[in-house]
């Protein structure tokens, strides 16, 4: 596997420079003017560094809700703190509207791989209300807070970052993005050890022991069995997106059920450049009314729609290698639980090895390791549940008794994550296998490879809500013992 580079990076991402005097502050002034009582212990001076202020007071006015206030923990206190800073040039280039909020809670650091002077290099974590502006190469939005040396792998930070924004914020509608490197429900060992090649860069990579919101600086990062905790403190959103890799999985998104109505993440890596941020702001910009599916939609559709252009489909070509991205349900998890739990009930009792170990073999799973040490992407545990279920059926000997009640049962459950669990899922490219990324229908589980170590992890599946809701981490046993 060979993934985009840092510095094929540079080719397809603007340069990053230092900070001038902040232009673009006109839209600022229109969306909170001097006397607004919600931003006028925020306001700092045009191109100055924030300081530390108390939370704010807000009187009725400022109470006034706005269609949509989006949130995005962009945790850059790693090996990716140029990406960071991009994204938020590129959300600049849409900014905030008099409908919808755009709000970023940036963590930077020094002396990190890939660190860079841009913007005064500055450390610690600053929150932003994202402004239009039509410079690329440096941030023009106002700091409203600086927050210090806060811990950004703390699920308590995202609480504190949500909190403030809809108070701050208010809005109809409510969105979080965290932003950081992402590991699926895995709580590794050693977080943020740089052991891999740093050629192969991704906001999965260094390809070694990375968690959600991991801070490099603290040691710490977000559980998956913590991200739940982060909407039972702070309420709940609309819509819930990890631009984060192997985030959409049936483990972390259980975690996540009670927390927002859509749930938007990749069951993949996440390549760059990211998610189409530009596209989806001017869509909700247009049509602020939208709903929290809808949203999830133009999402997922400007996911695919910027993967699609030649530019980066032939990079994913050459460099062997898909995306996926999806929008999912949360009140169906539940659902998907229990016929999940069925399924696998009835698989172990019709124990057909056979058909188990070609879907195994033939299941498309995704990059937990590289070509080097998982050359034919076996040992990797992340797979495509539907396709893992549809390669089962596809088969199943017929003559074992019981079969028949299997394959309807199977089939009834790929009917429900197609038709409704998901509300929209996208793909292109193949992996470096030859497998066909329309594989990908929209959740992935963990599905046991062959026998091999690709990242020491601490044993917490039993923790997790999935297992306790299906018994899954029995039947992985089971699976196992194929091998």
């Amino acid at each position: 596997m060979k993934k985009i580079p840092l510095t094929a990076a540079a080719t397809l991402l603007c340069a990053i420079l230092p900070l001038h005097a902040a232009p673009g502050l006109d839209l600022f002034n229109e969306l909170c003017p001097p006397k607004a009582e919600n931003c006028g212990k925020f306001r700092p001076l045009a191109g100055t560094p924030a300081q530390a202020v108390p939370e704010p007071v807000l009187d009725a006015a400022a109470k006034t809700a706005k269609d949509w206030t989006i949130m995005v923990f962009m945790n850059g206190k790693s090996n990716i703190e140029p990406f960071a800073l991009n994204d938020i040039n590129r959300f600049e280039s849409i900014g905030s509207s008099e409908k919808v909020n755009i709000l970023t809670e940036l963590g930077r650091s020094t002396g990190l791989d890939n660190d860079t002077t841009a913007d005064d290099d500055w450390t610690g974590v600053r929150r932003y209300l994202i402004i239009k502006d039509a410079d690329k190469e440096h941030i023009a939005s106002p700091a409203l807070m600086d927050l210090g040396p806060a811990d950004m792998g703390d699920y308590r930070e995202v609480v504190s970052f949500v909190k403030w924004a809809k108070a701050a914020y208010p809005a109809k509608r409510y969105m979080l993005i965290i932003w950081d490197h992402g590991w699926g429900w895995i709580d590794p060992k050693k977080p943020g050890e740089n052991t891999a090649d740093e050629t192969k860069f991704t906001l999965a990579g260094p390809r070694k022991n990375k968690s959600i919101s991991h801070d490099f600086v603290t040691g710490n990062y977000i559980k998956a069995a913590d991200m739940g905790k982060i909407f039972k403190e702070a309420g709940r959103v609309d819509i819930y997106a990890s631009m984060a890799c192997f985030m959409q999985m049936a483990e972390v998104a259980y975690e996540l059920k009670d927390g927002a109505d859509i749930i938007v993440g990749s069951e993949e890596v996440i390549q760059l450049p990211s998610l189409n941020f530009e596209d989806f702001f001017t869509l909700l910009l247009r049509d602020p009314a939208a709903t929290a599916s809808k949203a999830g939609i133009y999402l997922v559709d400007t996911f695919k729609e910027m993967y699609s252009r030649p530019e980066y489909s032939d990079m994913l070509g050459q460099t062997k290698y898909g995306v996926q991205l999806s929008a999912i349900r949360s009140d169906k998890l539940a659902v998907l639980a229990q016929k999940t739990k069925n399924w696998a009930q009835l698989a172990m009792q019709i124990n057909d090895t056979t058909a188990y170990k070609k879907a195994k073999t033939g299941v498309l799973r995704f990059e937990v390791g590289d070509e080097t040490t998982d050359p034919d992407k076996q040992i990797s545990f992340y797979g495509d549940l539907y396709h893992f279920v549809e390669l089962i059926n596809a088969n199943l000997n017929p003559a074992l008794p019981g079969a028949g009640k299997l394959k309807a049962a199977g089939d009834d459950l790929n009917k429900f994550i197609a038709a409704e669990l998901t509300v929209k899922n996208a793909y292109l490219g193949k992996d470096r296998t030859g497998k066909d990324y329309s594989n990908a229908h929209g959740i992935a589980i963990n599905i046991p490879g062959k026998p091999g170590s690709l990242i020491e992890y601490y044993p917490t599946y039993s923790r997790l809500a999935f297992e306790k809701a299906t018994g899954w981490q029995t039947f992985m046993n089971y699976l196992e013992k194929m091998d």
